[in-house]
């Protein structure tokens, strides 16, 4: 749909997406191909290393900087927490560096999740309350950031970037029924084990890097990752990512639809049934355009 409106308006598409902006896996993320990219231009896709994790604050300045060149960005990608960075601000918060990054793991490996929650909240009670003891990642992303700051993570949220101005924006949330949803991400995963998926995460597993990277656990690499040592069948891998994709779907969509990225007129939902791999057809796509331009 994003290539369809920016061949359409002379746009460009921007990856909204966590773990496109990545390079190693093209298939497992489903990124564009190298077709679909030489059909209009394509921004933020797989310009990052595995080994250097990308986060909200980095996507949101790099996404401005697509904004100052280009006339109609269309921002595609289901990454909330990266377009509210860019639409409603995000805190500056400074790089805790890498020895805070390593000990805040460490711990996290040693003592577990609410044991550290237990820490956080003896060091920086204003971010720990707003976590639960069970939310490993968001726990030692607040841990480093004490450490390697020497500020918490909700003194350095008081001080956020403002959203981006000089924009009229406009949103589309796609919102298909639960069945046919299920149904285009198990048929998606199989066309991305036709398309390569496994050697993508053998390849991925000989680089040897961090197992808690972010692309480390993109849907569908623990689950091969385990197929790969042997632990479990293919079958049972591509259950389990289907799975795993769709109770992400189902947070993804109840993200959105409490959001308010944009204002009352300019958000849109539109309840499209999408079947497999079908293209959007010419009245929708028009009908797009024309919410989009009025």
């Amino acid at each position: 749909m994003a290539l369809a409106l920016a061949r359409r308006l002379g746009g460009a598409v921007v990856n909204a997406d966590a773990m496109q902006c990545y390079r190693e896996l093209r298939v497992l993320t489903a990124r564009p191909s190298v077709e679909d990219e030489a059909g209009a231009p394509h921004f933020l896709y797989g310009v990052r290393a595995a080994a250097e994790p990308a986060n909200a604050a980095w996507w949101r300045g790099a996404a401005l900087e697509v904004l100052e060149r280009t006339k109609i960005p269309i921002l595609c990608g289901g990454t909330g927490m990266y377009l509210a960075a860019l639409l409603k601000g995000i805190a500056d918060v400074p790089e805790p560096g890498n020895a805070a990054r390593a000990e805040a793991r460490g711990l996290l490996a040693e003592i577990g999740p609410a044991a550290l929650h237990a820490r956080l909240m003896e060091v920086d009670p204003a971010t720990g309350a707003k976590l639960q003891p069970g939310d490993s990642q968001r726990i030692a992303r607040a841990w480093e950031v004490w450490r390697g700051t020497e500020h918490g993570l909700a003194y350095w949220q008081q001080r956020g970037a403002a959203g981006v101005t000089g924009w009229r924006c406009k949103m589309v949330l796609l919102d298909p029924q639960r069945e046919a949803l299920r149904e285009a991400i198990a048929a998606r995963f199989a066309g991305m084990l036709e398309a390569g998926a496994v050697e993508e995460v053998r390849g991925l597993l000989a680089l040897g890097l961090d197992s808690a990277l972010p692309l480390m656990r993109a849907h569908g690499v623990p689950e091969l990752t385990a197929y790969l040592r042997r632990e479990i069948s293919l079958e049972e891998a591509a259950r389990r990512a289907v799975l795993a994709t769709h109770q992400y779907t189902t947070r993804q969509g109840t993200w959105f639809r409490h959001q308010k990225l944009v204002g009352g007129a300019d958000m849109q939902t539109i309840h499209a049934r999408i079947d497999g791999f079908t293209q959007f057809s010419e009245s929708f796509i028009a009908n797009l355009i024309n919410f989009i331009t009025s």
